[in-house]
C-alpha cells in the first residue's frame, strides 16, 4: 500500500495486515450505558461495519466535505460512525453525550451540519425526539440512529492529508465552546508521535476510558489504534470496578487513568495485589499535576506512568520513561519536544520576547504539522503575528542544561489568583494541597476580597475513611513545604466531587459562583 494520506488509509492498511485479529470491543456493562449488547469485532468485521455505516450516512446526504453531527455513548457505534465519515471524506462533528440543547444549537450554528446521528439511551430514552425538536429549527435536518449492520465495500473518494476530518469542541470552561477543525494530516501527525514515543504496536491492547469526541479520545486513542492496527476496548463513563475488570480480562497493555485514581489505587495495596496487572506496560495520565511519589510507586511495580499535556488544537507534550527516566522528574517536567515539523517557544507576555533561560515564566506557543489552522469563524487571534499558536498555558524552562532540556508546567495563563497584586499559581497550590494524604483531589480558586481583590480558596475531595484536615491543619501542612505565606489558602470547603465538563476538566467558574459574595474573614473553614 502507498503512503497513507488519510485516516481511512490507516484503517484499510490494518484490515489488510490483520483481518482476523481482534480490533474493537465494548465494555461488559454496555447495556447499562447504552441499552445494547456488547459488540466484539475483528478488523475485517469492523471494516464491514464501517462500510455499512458509510452507506447509511450516504443515504442521509453525507459525502465529501459534508459535516455530520454525532452524539453517541462511548460504544462501538461511535468510532464506527466517525471512521465511516472518514471513509466518505465527510467531516465528523462529535459531541459529548452530556451536551444538551444549548450546546447542540451552538454546534449546528458553528459547524453547519445537516446530518445528525444519535440514539436513545437508558438515561435519555427520548434523545432522538429531543434532538429532532432542537435541531428541526435549522432546516431539513436528517436525524438517524447509527447503523449497526455490515455492508458491501464502499469506495473512498480521493482524500489528501489536508482534507478536513473533524470539528471538535474546546472544553468550554470559559465562554462558549469553540469549534476546532483538524485535518487528516494533523491527526495523523499527532498520532505518529504518540505511537513512536509510547511504543504502540499491533501487539498492544488499549483500553480507552475517554469519550471518542476530542483530542484525548480521537488523537490519543482512536488514530493511534488504527495506525498501529492494535486492539481497542472501550470504557466510559468511568466505573472503577468495571475498568479494573477490563484491565485484567482484556489483558490491557496501555491505557489512561486520571491522577487521582492512580493515587488512590497505589495507596490500596490490598486491591492492587489482588489484580493481575502483569500485561500493563504504560499508563498515561495528565490534566493535573502528577504526584512524584505516585509515578515512582507505579514504576517500582514495573509500570511506566507517562505524563501527558495536550489540547484539541494540537499542542502536545509527552514525558515518557525513555525521554525522562527519573520518575520524580517525569512527574514534574516535560522534555522539550524533538519532533520533525514541530516547533515550540516560551514567550514573555509583557513584551512578546522569546524566553531562552531557565526559571522565567512565559506562555508556551506551538507551530507545526500537528497544530490546527484556527477556530471555526475565528479572526485569527489564537495565533501571534508569526503564526505561533497561543496555548494560554504558562511554562518555564528547568535549570540544569544548556540549552534547556525540560519544561515545567506552571498554570493556565487565565488561572492565576491575584492577591494584593501578587500572582499565585492555582496549579502550584493544588499540587501541594493534593500532597496531603487525606485529600484525593482539589481545586484552588480566587474568591473576592474588598481590600486585596482576591484571596486563595480551596475546594477539596477527601479520601474515603480518612480524617480530612481542617483549614488550620492544611495550612500547617503547606507551611511544611515552606511556601510563601501569601499563597496559603484562607478558605476551605469539602465537596463530594469537583464539577467537571464532559472531557473531564474542572469547571472553576462553577466553584467561583459558590463563593461569589465578598468576605473579610481571615481563616474560614
Amino acid at each position: 500500500m502507498s503512503e497513507p494520506m488519510s485516516i481511512d488509509d490507516l484503517v484499510r492498511r490494518a484490515v489488510a495486515a490483520r483481518p482476523d485479529a481482534a480490533a474493537l470491543a465494548d465494555a461488559p456493562n454496555r447495556e447499562s450505558v447504552d441499552g445494547g449488547d456488547p459488540i466484539r469485532l475483528t478488523w475485517s468485521e469492523l471494516d464491514a461495519r464501517i462500510d455499512g455505516a458509510a452507506a447509511a450516512l450516504t443515504d442521509l446526504g453525507a459525502g465529501p466535505g459534508v459535516p455530520v453531527g454525532i452524539q453517541l455513548a462511548n460504544v462501538a457505534e461511535l468510532p464506527i460512525t466517525i471512521l465511516a465519515c472518514f471513509r466518505l471524506g465527510a467531516i465528523a462533528v462529535p459531541f459529548p453525550i452530556q451536551h444538551r440543547a444549548h450546546e447542540l444549537r451552538h454546534g449546528v450554528e458553528t459547524a453547519g451540519f445537516e446530518v445528525f446521528v444519535t440514539t436513545n439511551r437508558p438515561d435519555r430514552p427520548d434523545q432522538v425526539d429531543a434532538a429532532t425538536a432542537t435541531l428541526g429549527a435549522y432546516g431539513a435536518m436528517a436525524i438517524s440512529t447509527p447503523s449497526t449492520e455490515p455492508g458491501p465495500p464502499v469506495a473512498s473518494p480521493p482524500l489528501g492529508a489536508d482534507i478536513r476530518a473533524t470539528i471538535c469542541w474546546t472544553s468550554g470552561t470559559t465562554g462558549t465552546p469553540k469549534g476546532v477543525p483538524r485535518t487528516h494530516g494533523q491527526w495523523m501527525a499527532s498520532s505518529s508521535f504518540q505511537v513512536n514515543e509510547l511504543r504502540i504496536s499491533s501487539a498492544d491492547r488499549i483500553l480507552c476510558p475517554f469519550p471518542v469526541v476530542n483530542m484525548a479520545g480521537i488523537g490519543g486513542m482512536l488514530v493511534p489504534w488504527v495506525e498501529a492496527g492494535a486492539f481497542l476496548a472501550l470504557h466510559q463513563p468511568l466505573d472503577l470496578q468495571v475498568f479494573l475488570g477490563q484491565l485484567v480480562s482484556e489483558r490491557v497493555t496501555y491505557t489512561v487513568v486520571p491522577p487521582a485514581a492512580l493515587n488512590m489505587l497505589l495507596g490500596n495495596t490490598e486491591l492492587l495485589d489482588s489484580l493481575d496487572l502483569s500485561n500493563i506496560r504504560t499508563i498515561s495520565s495528565g490534566s493535573a499535576p502528577l504526584d512524584p511519589w505516585m509515578v515512582e510507586g507505579w514504576q517500582e511495580r514495573g509500570i511506566e506512568i507517562a505524563n501527558v499535556f495536550g489540547s484539541n488544537e494540537g499542542a502536545a507534550l509527552l514525558s515518557t520513561l525513555a525521554a525522562v527516566p527519573d520518575p520524580i522528574e517525569r512527574a514534574r517536567y516535560f522534555p522539550v519536544p524533538d519532533r520533525p515539523g514541530v516547533e515550540i517557544k516560551v514567550v514573555n507576555l509583557d513584551d512578546e520576547s522569546t524566553i531562552t533561560g531557565a526559571e522565567t515564566v512565559g506562555e508556551l506557543r506551538f507551530r507545526g504539522i500537528t497544530v490546527f489552522d484556527g477556530y471555526v469563524g475565528s479572526d485569527g487571534a489564537e495565533f501571534d503575528a508569526d503564526g505561533w499558536y497561543r496555548t494560554g498555558d504558562l511554562f518555564e524552562y528547568v535549570a540544569g542544561d544548556d540549552p534547556p532540556r525540560l519544561l515545567k508546567f506552571v498554570d493556565r495563563a487565565k488561572d492565576i489568583i491575584i492577591r494584593g497584586g501578587m500572582n499565585i499559581s492555582a496549579a502550584e497550590v493544588e499540587a501541594l494541597v493534593a500532597d496531603h494524604p487525606a485529600i484525593v483531589e482539589c481545586a484552588a480558586i480566587g474568591f473576592p476580597h474588598p481590600d486585596l481583590g482576591e484571596k486563595v480558596g480551596v475546594f477539596a475531595v477527601a479520601g474515603p475513611d480518612t480524617n480530612p484536615p481542617s483549614l488550620d491543619e492544611l495550612i500547617a501542612h503547606l507551611r511544611d513545604h515552606e511556601i510563601a505565606s501569601y499563597k496559603l489558602p484562607e478558605r476551605l470547603e469539602y465537596v463530594d466531587a469537583l464539577p467537571r465538563n464532559p472531557v473531564g476538566k474542572v469547571v472553576k467558574p462553577d466553584l467561583r459562583q459558590v463563593w461569589r459574595q465578598p468576605t473579610t474573614t481571615g481563616s474560614e473553614q
